[in-house]
């Protein structure tokens, strides 16, 4: 089995480091690497998640060929059998995990789309009878699914929160066109993913995506409907009212929440460790994700 990486480190290069990725400038192309690192409640967890940059590599990987017939994105290759040039030395770094990528300018906007009321969105409901600022019909319950899906925009942190915004607030930040082209985007390819995704079983309750401008216009950039970035429900298992069983990161989200309710974290840096059973519960999850959306039998390279 490759190494579990927490974090990567190439020759003559130096890293802009995310929550989860390294992203390294290769001149006229972006090298992406998703680590094993997990973020929960906008802390960096001390233990990665083994083969989850895998599959978070395979994952992206398989839905920007779903969509490629319909919205231009920035995958141009994954590192598979060949390193990019230069890098031979750290294959096996990347082997399975990094994308090569057309460079972006990156929108400063997280473009959320959300079917069903939940995490966040639940919160505000039940305090405001929104989510969001908009507006919904009263007494929906926790996991309900919405009237129809809505586009939630949210700015984008480097680390720390990303805070929920109204859509007006993010036309004044990039401009009334873009945001209507990223808001039809957005929900074009979600209605898109949870029709597919429905053939196989899962329901994706919510997902984020982010936007990068080009000389030929928006493409779709950074990862795609992940454990990491999307709530997905065994649709046999669904049931509103309650919290659903998931194969994504609420699992640990759920075991952090319950040591906050215990009093023994406060949602602060350093977070906790986790334990054993945690780790490995999680890798099944993430790898049961990619198995039941893909089709495929699960292999940690992409």
């Amino acid at each position: 089995m490759t190494e579990t990486i927490r974090q990567t480190s190439l020759p003559g290069l130096t890293p802009k480091r995310g929550k989860v990725r390294d992203v390294y400038d290769l001149g006229d192309r972006l090298l992406l690497v998703a680590t094993d690192r997990l973020s929960a409640f906008d802390c960096v967890l001390p233990d990665p998640i083994p083969l989850k940059g895998h599959v978070l590599t395979g994952l992206s990987a398989f839905w920007f060929g779903l969509f490629s017939q319909e919205i231009r994105h920035h995958l141009i290759d994954v590192v598979t059998n060949r390193a990019p040039a230069g890098l031979e030395g750290a294959a096996d770094q990347l082997r399975g995990r990094a994308m090569v990528c057309r460079k972006a300018e990156v929108v400063p906007i997280e473009c959320v789309a959300r079917g069903y009321l939940a995490g966040s969105g639940w919160k505000e409901y039940q305090a405001n009878g929104t989510v969001c600022g908009i507006s919904l019909p009263k007494g929906l319950r926790l996991c309900d699914k919405l009237p129809a899906p809505i586009f939630t925009p949210a700015t984008k942190a480097e680390t720390g929160h990303d805070e929920n915004i109204s859509f007006d607030e993010a036309c004044r930040i990039v401009g009334g066109d873009v945001m209507e082209e990223l808001r039809e985007k957005t929900l074009r390819i979600y209605a898109r993913a949870s029709e597919y995704a429905a053939t196989r079983g899962i329901i994706v309750a919510d997902t984020k995506f982010e936007f990068g401008r080009t000389a030929d216009g928006l493409i779709l950039i950074d990862e795609v409907l992940t454990p990491d970035s999307s709530r997905f429900w065994p649709a046999d298992k669904y049931s509103p009212g309650r919290d659903q069983e998931s194969f994504d990161k609420q699992y640990v989200r759920n075991y952090l929440q319950q040591l906050c309710d215990e009093g023994k974290w406060d949602k602060t840096d350093p977070a906790p460790r986790l334990p054993r059973e945690v780790i490995e519960a999680t890798t099944k999850r993430y790898v049961e994700a990619y198995e039941r959306i893909t089709g495929r039998a699960f292999s940690q390279i992409a």
